[in-house]
């Protein structure tokens, strides 16, 4: 072979290898700058909350800030909008949670389809609502509440902090499965539904336990149940839904996605970093503290959870005919 066509053939070699290379080189480099970790509520609430825990430990571990930038409005999907249109390039993150299941049924129409337009990267925390009542209610289990709102159909208001979101849903599944006829009450966020529930004005609220544990504690709030499949440590004393209503569940579950084109190179290094995070002894008790199990895993893992939530909620939002408000 004459010197010439080796040279060429070494350089079409090398030309034909370097897009690999370049990737890997970037993921390596990756991240060179601070990234941005969308959320889809207002400050001060419990994504808020949970977001910048996760972005402060991510901060610590990969050497770049996480900047909160909270989206709100439209129940989410503000939020979620702004990362679907964002560069693919692992810098524009959006904190997934059990609503963006919710809104694919919903909202009839939408200008994204959550499961073709955002990767999941990872899973962080699961976390009980927790069936509360106001103490003056007489109900002082699910089976006497059942009872209780048989007796009385129509007269018990459950409160939430608006149509579709998991309070919501999650009560609605509990009428769905237990045929009682309860009236919905929604209102404009989680604390204000609260602040009724507390002076009277509605009897049962489905709320997150990080949103009604120090009202349980102090005994404003009499908690009946929480929704997870097992109890939670935070309330060890209080039975599961599933002890009385079988196969109930209704989570609050929270995770990362990306713009779906962004490289497996980036994905897999965020989905390490991640798990890197939550298996710390720190981060796993803070979390416990507020009522979450971690829930760590592969992005195949996360993908999966978010599909077999999206078919759940769509059958409860059917039943229910919830509008977004």
């Amino acid at each position: 072979m004459k010197p010439a066509r080796r040279r060429f053939l070494r350089l079409a070699v090398g030309a034909a290898a370097w897009p690999a290379i370049s990737r890997i080189a970037n993921a390596e480099a990756y991240p060179a700058r601070p990234l941005r970790l969308i959320v889809g509520g207002p400050p001060a609430g419990p994504n808020d909350l949970l977001a910048r825990l996760i972005g402060q430990w991510m901060s610590e571990r990969v050497g770049q800030p996480f900047v909160i930038e909270n989206r709100p409005g439209a129940g989410g999907n503000i939020g979620t909008e702004a990362v679907v249109r964002a560069m693919p390039d692992g810098y524009t993150l959006l904190l997934v949670n059990a609503t963006n299941a919710i809104n694919a049924t919903l909202y009839e129409t939408l200008p994204f389809d959550f499961i073709r337009d955002i990767a999941p990267v990872a899973g962080i925390v699961r976390a009980p609502n927790v069936m509360v009542v106001n103490p003056s209610l007489l109900a002082k289990t699910v089976p006497e509440f059942i009872a209780y709102a048989k007796a009385n159909p129509g007269k018990v208001n459950m409160a939430s902090g608006g149509n579709g979101t998991p309070a919501h849903v999650a009560g609605e599944l509990f009428k769905m499965m237990t045929g009682v006829d309860m009236v919905h009450v929604p209102y404009r966020g989680a604390a204000p539904a609260q602040t009724d529930l507390l002076g009277g004005q509605v009897q049962v609220m489905f709320d997150p336990i990080i949103s009604s544990i120090e009202q349980i504690r102090a005994g404003k709030l009499r908690a009946l149940a929480v929704t997870t499949a097992i109890r939670a440590d935070v309330l060890p004393d209080i039975p599961t839904m599933a002890d009385f209503v079988p196969g109930y569940e209704a989570s609050g579950w929270f995770g990362v996605g990306v713009p779906k084109s962004t490289p497996a190179e980036i994905v897999d290094r965020l989905n390490k970093e991640i798990n890197a995070t939550l298996a710390g002894p720190k981060i796993k008790a803070r979390l416990a503290d507020m009522g979450g199990t971690v829930l760590a895993g592969s992005p195949a893992d996360f993908e999966n959870l978010i599909g077999k939530e999206t078919d759940k909620w769509a059958k409860v939002v059917k039943f229910s005919g919830a509008k977004p408000d």
